[in-house]
């Protein structure tokens, strides 16, 4: 966000000496209101990966004719630390992450504890659904329904330069 604001935000930004008057109550409201910028937007420079903590693992979900793939990534989790249930068109994946003991201070970026995390898939065949966990990864594929396999309508593409008139 700072590289938005050609100004700076540091009170030396505004000496009496480059022409300003630190005390002019246009300034003073100036640097309360970047001030209240930075507070706020303070989190958005933090890695995708330290944010995804608050909602757990990250998904890859994938769409084909036939079927759907999800893919979570679980490192550091085994296949009994996870529950899947696909009920009412909702696949849910949950499970914990329990931190590890550390000692001494430093930083972690990994994520830990209870989490949940659900995705709509309403024309999904239960039935047919298989889970596979390798090397951290959990990919659970759902074949589509019969209905919904039919309904898939391919649409053709024209070529307007192949049209002669």
């Amino acid at each position: 966000m700072r590289d938005l604001v050609p100004w700076g935000r540091n009170d030396r930004d505004l000496s009496p000496s480059a022409g300003n008057d630190p005390t002019n109550p246009v300034l003073t409201l100036h640097r309360e209101m970047n001030r209240m910028f930075d507070d706020v937007f303070r989190g958005f420079d933090t890695p995708f990966g330290a944010m995804s903590r608050v909602y757990g693992p990250t998904l890859d979900i994938d769409e084909t004719d036939t079927e759907y793939r999800i893919t979570a990534e679980l490192a550091g989790l085994g296949r009994d630390d996870v529950e899947i249930v696909f009920n009412d068109g909702v696949l849910s994946i949950r499970g914990e992450k329990q931190s590890e003991k550390r000692e001494g201070r430093g930083i972690s970026e990994r994520w830990f504890g209870r989490f949940e995390r659900r995705v709509s898939l309403p024309d999904a065949d239960e039935s047919g659904a298989r889970a596979d966990f390798r090397d951290g990864l959990l990919t659970v594929s759902l074949p589509k329904t019969q209905r919904a396999r039919e309904k898939v309508h391919r649409i053709p593409i024209n070529d307007p330069s192949a049209t002669t008139h």
